[in-house]
């Protein structure tokens, strides 16, 4: 779209490389897993001191992805996957030569941070790849998730095996340097970006708040639900979010633009990523452990790990090819119905895994069923995301997406872990998880299938078609300005929308608290431009883009109002308190007339009122009904002379 389609850059290698990076992602997060038994005697620590090696990349990760997201949009997005594929090679090599646990872990929290490569990079292809390519290609990055993880696991064991430990974090560093040099060279720096203030202190309050939770949630199970470190931890997010909402919600340019994100076809695809990110997440936790358990507990294949890696390859080779599958359902039906059907999908696969188990080859389709449908659903959440935000905030939108789906991801870590300890069966000298064990995690997934679907159902079908617009052309800019009165002071809150003259959509922005918007157009041409504000009267202009004016202000003039004329026997009433409330009893304003008895309130929001009369002097009070729609009202209010004595005019 942008610098993309004007460039000699080809579609295919941009895909390529931007779905290398998330296969990267997913072997960042595994890659240390199948070790996690070995690790405590390599480093002289305790099993739950090696599960930090896990706990750092999650958090940073967490910390990372609006951090990032919320800079590509305003700095430059190749820049920021630039910087994050940098930090995630230092770590690699800080955690291969460091030599001590506590350099590891450093590491392994640099690493974190290619957690951001995923969302950047989806917004990438929305800027740079051509409408009929899109679809897949975000399939494909999806997808590639799968199988990273897939891979990681026999990869790891392979080369830990046969090179040692540190060598997983020197292919680490070579791999990261190589994907580094090829985002240099084949993806161009997108021209879409919103420059403005970083919102520091947001990003610094919600890094606090999400590290608190995700410790809380990961260490739940070692440290107890109750105990008093997990306590203070779910207490300290809670305070963090509650001070950080209000807070997003005045600040001129936010972190995350919550009005935006409550809107209801983000918040219901938010949620069903929660939910998808859950089930997907158990899939993968179950598979490998009922593979390596033993034979002894009737269920288990005692298979070793890289051989139970193996066994995932399948699982993640479905989701590559599924990816045009995915691709052709976006296109051709929309996100929302893709998503409910990789949902459905994923249903199935696990109630037949609860029937189907007792062979190896029925563990893998199980599997791979639910990968297929994980593949599908996956694939249409940044769709449907990019569809409802503006373009100007694609990252730090799908930042936002996918940090969801790792809360999800999270939390089902520590559900499987609570069910599998608790429901156990005595194997000799020990205690392992039951098949029942399994089941109700089964079940659990599949409610969470199913209720990611019920998410999706109710998301509008006007936003899914609107996932389906091409994202513009080879020109593609950034015009900025402000929403204000005739008095200069800006307007809020507001919303500023671009039209072709045809009437198709382009973008929309919703202006901050300084009256300033952001919206991406297509290159030079006429566009329809309107300004909708509450308690103005909407403003339409056409913009004559000539491709170097890159500022457009709107100047309200007609502000709505309730407004009238307050008579007493015929004559103005001057200094009466007019006051209105809503038809529940709730005050929205007060105000006296001038001395020709007029007054005037802003508009309020449509519905039913009341506006009552007080006489200065006489204290004679009068009342009426109001119906209020979004245009001005006028309402003359009138008495008679004699006291008690009241007329409804």
């Amino acid at each position: 779209m942008s610098s993309s389609r004007s460039s000699s850059k080809s579609p295919g290698a941009i895909t390529a490389v931007l779905a290398l990076s998330g296969t990267l992602v997913a072997l960042m997060q595994t890659l240390v897993v199948p070790l996690l038994p070995d690790f405590p005697g390599i480093l002289a620590v305790t099993a739950d001191d090696a599960s930090w090696l896990v706990t750092a990349t999650l958090l940073s990760s967490a910390v990372a992805t609006p951090i990032v997201s919320r800079s590509a949009d305003m700095y430059g997005k190749r820049k920021m996957m630039v910087v994050c594929l940098a930090i995630m090679v230092a770590g690699s090599v800080v955690a291969a030569v460091g030599g001590s646990f506590l350099w590891l872990i450093i590491g392994r929290a640099m690493q974190g941070f290619s957690s951001s490569l995923i969302p950047v990079g989806i917004s990438i292809m929305r800027d740079e790849l051509p409408k009929e390519k899109m679809g897949s290609a975000v399939a494909l990055m999806s997808a590639t998730l799968g199988i990273g993880s897939a891979l990681g696991l026999p990869l790891a064991g392979l080369l830990y095996e046969s090179l040692g430990w540190e060598s997983i974090f020197w292919v680490s560093a070579a791999a990261g340097t190589l994907l580094l040099a090829a985002v240099v060279l084949v993806v161009p720096e997108s021209k879409v970006r919103t420059p403005g203030r970083f919102d520091y202190l947001g990003a610094l309050v919600l890094s606090a708040a999400l590290a608190a939770l995700l410790l809380a949630i990961s260490k739940g199970g070692s440290w107890g639900w109750g105990s008093e470190p997990v306590l203070l931890l779910f207490l300290a997010a809670a305070i963090l979010l509650a001070a950080w909402l209000p807070y997003e919600l005045k600040v001129s340019q936010p972190m995350v633009d919550l009005r935006t994100s409550v809107r209801r076809p983000v918040l219901l695809t938010n949620l069903a990523s929660l939910l998808v990110g859950f089930a997907m997440f158990a899939n993968m936790l179950l598979t490998t452990q009922q593979l390596q358990l033993p034979a002894s507990t009737g269920y288990g294949f005692q298979l070793n790990v890289i051989t139970a890696g193996l066994c995932m390859v399948p699982s993640g080779l479905a989701m590559v090819v599924f990816a045009p599958v995915s691709g052709g359902i976006i296109r051709r039906f929309g996100g929302k119905s893709a998503l409910i059907a990789g949902a459905a999908v994923m249903v199935a696969g696990y109630v037949g895994r609860v029937f189907f188990w007792d062979s190896i080859a029925s563990v893998i389709i199980g599997s791979t069923v639910v990968s297929v449908g994980t593949a599908i659903a996956y694939a249409a959440m940044p769709t449907l995301i990019m569809g409802a935000v503006p373009i100007t905030e694609t990252a730090s939108a799908n930042g936002l997406n996918s940090l969801v789906r790792s809360i999800g991801t999270s939390t089902s870590s520590a559900a499987v872990a609570a069910v599998l300890t608790s429901v156990t069966i005595a194997v000799g000298s020990a205690r392992l998880p039951s098949f029942e064990a399994f089941k109700d995690v089964f079940w659990m997934a599949a409610l969470a299938s199913a209720a990611s679907m019920v998410a999706a159902v109710f998301i509008p079908r006007a936003a899914a078609a609107k996932a389906m617009l091409p994202a513009q052309a080879a020109t593609e800019l950034v015009v900025q300005g402000r929403v204000l009165t005739a008095d200069r002071r800006p307007v809020t809150p507001a919303v500023v929308t671009v039209l072709h003259t045809s009437g198709e959509p382009v973008d929309w922005s919703r202006v901050d608290s300084d009256g300033n918007y952001s919206v991406a157009l297509p290159g030079a041409g006429k566009y329809l431009m309107v300004a909708n504000a509450a308690g103005w009267a909407p403003m339409a202009e056409v913009f004559d883009f000539d491709g170097r004016t890159l500022q457009q202000h709107f100047h309200l003039q007609d502000r709505l109002e309730l407004a009238g004329t307050a008579t007493v026997a015929g004559a103005a009433l001057p200094d009466a308190v007019v006051t209105l409330l809503q038809a529940s009893g709730e005050h929205v304003g007060t105000t006296r007339t001038d001395s020709r008895g007029r007054y005037s309130l802003p508009l309020p929001m449509a519905g039913r009122y009341i506006v009552t009369l007080l006489h200065p002097a006489t204290h004679q009070a009068m009342a009426r009904k109001l119906a209020v729609d979004n245009r001005s009202v006028t309402a003359d209010l009138a008495m008679d002379a004699p006291a008690g004595q009241l007329v409804d005019a």
